[in-house]
């Protein structure tokens, strides 16, 4: 990903973070809780009009959502239910982000930003699920540019340049085309596969055609 690339110099000054929030004792999964609490302010700021305070809590969201993993990790909590509930809640947060913009854009009666608005909601959530597919299937490899931390930071700065538009559009086709590249990606590694041809089977003979066989064969030894 991008974004994790880009942050990898502060990933210092993340454990740094990570590691006094730990020592309080506080739960990975209150902070997981705390993401979704802050995005569904935010998706409520949205539809208000209060696009600077909605980036503002979706920076606070993303604080915690960059958190609870490495806290976990620190306080020896990690679970497959805890990224089980975090992969789940991840997807209520977006679509509260989502909703919010489109109550907004139906509220001021802007049509095709609401339109824009739907289209970048099911990409949103159909990256996700293409890539959970996929994995389910085959060993994948990650295909594709727009994943959560990548769509996160592109609607954080639509909300505070006041850019929302460019980057709605820029949601509602990136995203999609990321899903048809991970279409493509699982059928090559499924059905374009080049398929082995089974080696053909030597027919097998009737026990009473073998038994024969051998009785000649042992006629045949004492007769010489």
């Amino acid at each position: 990903m991008l974004i994790a690339t880009l942050a990898r110099p502060f990933r210092w000054a993340a454990e740094i973070t990570a590691a006094g929030i730990a020592a309080t004792g506080i739960h990975p999964n209150f902070l997981t809780w705390l993401c979704l609490t802050f995005n569904l302010w935010a998706g409520a700021m949205f539809a208000a009009g209060r696009f600077m305070a909605a980036g503002a809590l979706m920076i606070a969201a993303g604080f915690c959502d960059v958190m609870d993993g490495p806290v976990a990790r620190i306080q020896k909590r990690t679970s497959p239910f805890g990224a089980f509930l975090d992969s789940i809640l991840d997807r209520y947060s977006d679509l509260a982000i989502f909703l919010g913009l489109l109550v907004y854009y139906a509220r001021v009666n802007h049509f095709l930003d609401a339109v824009v608005v739907g289209v970048a909601m099911a990409g949103a959530v159909m990256v996700s699920y293409a890539e959970a597919r996929a994995d389910s299937l085959i060993k994948s490899r990650r295909v594709g540019f727009w994943d959560r931390p990548e769509r996160i930071v592109l609607l954080i700065l639509g909300a505070m340049t006041n850019l929302m538009r460019p980057a709605l559009w820029i949601l509602a086709i990136g995203p999609n085309i990321t899903v048809i590249h991970r279409i493509i990606s699982t059928w090559q590694q499924t059905e374009g596969r080049p398929r082995r041809k089974a080696a053909p089977q030597k027919e097998a003979q009737p026990a009473a055609t073998v038994a024969n066989a051998r009785v000649l064969t042992r006629s045949a030894g004492q007769g010489g």
